[in-house]
């Protein structure tokens, strides 16, 4: 499986931690696309980090630069895009999504984001005096809106990438000839 050509876009959703960024550069190797990942895309147009965006302008008017970063990069063809964690809250978001590629929902364990965020000071929305409760927050907020647009979820919890990738291969490969046999 490895190596394969997947026709279309591949784009990640989850919460932060989840592994969009780590699945989506090796997935776009092995499938020969184009990796990108819309918080460096923003930090690359906007000079600052994330966590600058969100002190300076506040998280509305990130939302609003997530936005218009992601409807750009949904118009690329042959790509594989890690998405923020908060970019389902936009319905535009989901309907590009849906509308120009594969969307795969990154599932992981609040335990397995907490220890993969924990010294990480680049999470905003972490920077709290109870990270654990503000990931069950956001987990029960946005779980039911990464299924709603999802084709395909999987685990990343415990899951070694290589391993990840050939599940994630596999599956894409049956999406792709289901919908080809339709």
């Amino acid at each position: 499986m490895l190596g394969m050509k997947l026709a279309g876009n591949i784009f990640l959703v989850g919460l932060m931690g989840a592994g969009k960024t780590t699945v989506g550069r090796t997935l776009a190797r092995h499938t020969g696309k184009q990796f990108f990942d819309s918080d460096h895309e923003i930090e690359k147009r906007t000079g600052v980090r994330i966590t600058t965006i969100f002190d300076i302008e506040g998280e509305q008017r990130f939302r609003e630069r997530e936005r218009d970063t992601i409807a750009e990069l949904c118009a690329m063809d042959n790509i594989v895009l890690a998405t923020g964690g908060g970019a389902i809250l936009a319905p535009e978001n989901r309907l590009a999504l849906r509308s120009h590629g594969t969307v795969i929902y990154l599932r992981a364990q609040i335990d397995d984001i907490l220890a993969r965020t924990l010294h990480d000071k680049s999470r905003p929305l972490l920077q709290t005096g109870n990270p654990r409760a503000k990931l069950e927050e956001l987990f029960a907020q946005r779980d039911p809106l990464y299924r709603e647009v999802a084709d395909l979820t999987i685990d990343t919890s415990h899951q070694n990438v290589n391993v990840l990738i050939a599940r994630l291969e596999q599956q894409l490969a049956e999406i792709l000839t289901c919908q080809k046999s339709n």
